[in-house]
């Protein structure tokens, strides 16, 4: 008889948010970011329809902020950092 597959932890929303906006900061252009982040709002404006979801409006606010500095940091500050977390790739 086979042994039941232990479950994986579920990620919380915050985490796996902060993984997708690591994944995009390292992987996208910075022009191209603001325009990924619009195409998610639009998206989740769109909720209502199967594929879409309203998942993706907070998402692409998230997304659009990496390019906006003001928006950036006011957002690090309102998380309680003063200073973004250091990239590990940056050295």
């Amino acid at each position: 008889m086979q042994e039941p597959r232990p479950r994986r932890p579920r990620r919380s929303l915050k985490s796996r948010t902060r993984r997708f906006q690591v994944h995009v900061r390292r992987r996208v252009p910075p022009g191209l970011r603001l325009v990924l982040g619009l195409l998610l709002i639009g998206g989740g404006i769109l909720g209502f329809l199967p594929i879409l979801g309203f998942w993706m409006i907070p998402l692409g606010v998230a997304v659009a902020m990496l390019d906006l500095v003001p928006l950036y940091r006011a957002a690090l500050r309102r998380a309680g950092r003063t200073k973004p977390p250091a990239d590990p790739d940056d050295r």
